[in-house]
């Protein structure tokens, strides 16, 4: 699989930086670079764009503001000299988020994180749709759902967190990850509203695995979750309702 890419930077430095990378892997293929954000705009109305190297503070127009007047958005990963950024640059299911000077591990390490995403989206977009799970009834603590052309059950207890990637979700449990073709909206219905909660557009968390929360981040074992704006209310009034103090 060939990565088309675009690269959006004010600083001709740094685009220099990521196109030499970009050269040196033989599965990225680099479409232009940009020096401002309009100018990345025509060229994805224009191009196929697979992966888009972003900076967030340019001039006119930072990477945020982009991103948010875009109605279909590559996949994205954030190049930024600053780290206070890094929430906001997740909260819009960025890819990875990496910080200037930028070492080429380190860009290795987020253009593999991508060419992951890809795949999968390829692979379950010539599989067959999976059906959407039974709904639990009032004893239900399981539900099926179809990944790998066969049908799984999961048991509720088991699930850690659930992450939504475009037209596809994986199921995080104890013990595995199950890919299905579902939205997140369609496995909020169908989980314990009393046991899960969403906390972003991108995840769905159960309340009882929740190891930590600080700040504007949820801790389940070694992963980082991150709390979106807009469900921030609803998990900060959860987190009052369970609080001792």
């Amino acid at each position: 699989m060939t990565i088309r890419c675009l690269a959006v930077d004010d600083e001709p430095l740094a685009l220099d930086i990521i196109e030499s990378y970009i050269r040196k892997l033989p599965f990225l293929e680099l479409v232009r670079t940009c020096s401002s954000a309009t100018e990345a705009m025509q060229v994805l109305q224009s191009e196929q764009v697979d992966l888009m190297f972003l900076d967030i503070e340019m001039p006119e127009l930072t990477g945020i503001q982009f991103l948010n007047i875009l109605k279909h958005q590559p996949l994205i990963i954030f190049t930024t000299a600053y780290p206070n950024y890094a929430l906001e640059g997740f909260n819009h299911d960025a890819v990875d988020y990496l910080l200037k000077p930028i070492p080429f591990d380190r860009f290795l390490k987020a253009v593999t994180k991508a060419q992951e995403r890809l795949q999968l989206s390829s692979n379950h977009a010539k599989a067959p749709a999976a059906p959407a799970p039974a709904a639990p009834g009032p004893e239900q603590d399981f539900m099926f759902v179809k990944a790998d052309y066969k049908t799984i059950r999961v048991d509720f207890q088991d699930i850690l967190w659930i992450e939504g990637l475009k037209d596809y979700i994986i199921i995080q449990t104890k013990d595995q990850k199950i890919i299905t073709l579902l939205s997140m909206n369609r496995m909020m219905e169908k989980l314990p509203s009393n046991k899960f909660l969403r906390v972003h557009r991108s995840f769905i968390v159960s309340l009882q695995k929740i190891d930590s929360i600080e700040k504007s981040r949820i801790r389940i074992r070694s992963k980082e979750i991150p709390v979106g704006e807009v469900y921030k209310d609803q998990f900060l009034k959860w987190v009052e309702e369970n609080n001792i103090q």
